[in-house]
């Protein structure tokens, strides 16, 4: 069983801050959304595929927020292919013209899809990095572009993967992605952390979210995946979106340039609970 995830019993950490979560129509996304908002933060829905998703995510912000006492925030759906670098502009311009500024970017759209690298089909692979990789780049650097106006700095906060350090064979794109994405989460660390601007990382492990649901579903597909996790259990999308909270907030207002893996222990190399290697 997972624990209770109930920040209704702390202080709230993002109090009218401003935060763009994109890919939040579903999965991670939609629970950081979420929770941001309980959290006393207003909140961009960016997505691109299923309006009706982005409108179920706007709706369970707005209760949130309503929920936590916070009277009222501009939360707003915005639709943005995070492939396209013309669609990533005008989403920026869009949200600088409503909102009086920026705080917070999650750059957390991404995807996946299975290709022996053998038979790679090029045109997913790009697909791929365009989103993953490419896509979080050009929305750091109009989240930066921003910062930097401005006093008060900024916040980063990047959907890595245990897979930016353990290898995923069949997924050469999203792995390549993911590990890229370490570089530039410590490269805009460091450039920036003498300006009051944050860059970190947040690195998941097996998620029960729909981009898992072909496994997620099925009990036995779930048992096995569970069998090499050694807290035993699969995370909610609720346990990782605590973690960006924290990431986003003053609490963690000295760290910079990491990745906080969530992964029930995937990343400590599960194979070696045993010292068959000596």
């Amino acid at each position: 069983m997972s624990p209770s995830n109930n920040p209704t019993q702390f202080p709230s950490l993002l109090v009218d801050r401003y935060a763009l979560v994109t890919g939040a129509s579903q999965g991670i996304g939609r629970a950081v959304a979420i929770r941001f908002a309980q959290e006393g933060a207003h909140v961009a829905i960016n997505y691109v595929g299923s309006p009706e998703g982005a409108e179920d995510t706007l709706a369970r912000v707005q209760a949130a927020s309503a929920e936590r006492g916070h009277g009222t925030r501009d939360h707003f759906i915005v639709h943005a292919d995070i492939g396209v670098e013309a669609d990533i502009n005008a989403m920026f311009e869009m949200l600088l013209s409503r909102w009086p500024r920026l705080d917070c970017l999650v750059n957390n759209a991404g995807f996946q899809r299975e290709s022996p690298s053998e038979r790679l089909d090029v045109e997913t692979y790009r697909q791929i990095i365009e989103v993953n990789l490419t896509g979080a780049v050009l929305c750091a650097r109009q989240a930066l572009a921003h910062f930097v106006t401005r006093a008060g700095g900024g916040n980063i906060i990047n959907t890595s993967s245990v897979h930016q350090i353990i290898p995923k064979p069949g997924y050469l794109a999203y792995s390549i992605s993911k590990t890229a994405l370490a570089g530039l989460t410590r490269t805009l660390a460091l450039e920036f952390a003498g300006r009051g601007i944050r860059v970190n990382s947040v690195g998941p492990g097996a998620i029960d979210t729909p981009i898992n649901a072909a496994w997620t579903d099925d009990p036995v597909k779930r048992a096995l995946v569970e069998s090499h996790i050694p807290m035993g259990r699969v995370g909610t999308p609720e346990e990782i979106a605590a973690v960006f909270a924290f990431l986003a907030s003053d609490e963690a207002s000295y760290i910079t340039g990491q990745t906080l893996y969530a992964c029930g222990g995937v990343s400590l190399f599960p194979e070696f609970r045993e010292n068959w290697a000596s």
